[in-house]
């Protein structure tokens, strides 16, 4: 069985990626990001938020996928990393697209 992407992790330059998505079956709505946003702020002096979609295409297959990009330039990304984790978890309880296979 294939294992699932993690629902949010430290990418090659030290962003905090949130796979939204993946998990939520919709895009993060522009109050929810703005919370998180604010969230983080407890954490790090400054940061950037930014909802993206990511087209990954190979020879065998094909995927659109929504992620959270969050920049905090030099500060640890640690903390911010599980606030953006419990932040995504919280939005994905409270409402979802259920997924199905194609």
């Amino acid at each position: 069985m294939q294992e699932l992407a993690p629902i949010a992790f430290l990418d090659e330059d030290g962003d905090i990626r949130v796979n939204f998505g993946v998990f939520a079956g919709r895009e993060a709505t522009p109050a929810e990001i703005e919370d998180l946003a604010h969230t983080l702020l407890a954490e790090v002096e400054a940061v950037t938020v930014v909802a993206e979609h990511r087209t990954i295409v190979d020879r065998d297959r094909e995927a659109s996928v929504h992620q959270i990009r969050i920049e905090v330039g030099e500060q640890d990304p640690q903390r911010p990393l599980s606030v953006a984790e419990r932040w995504a978890k919280a939005c994905i309880a409270e409402r979802h697209a259920e997924i199905t296979e194609v």
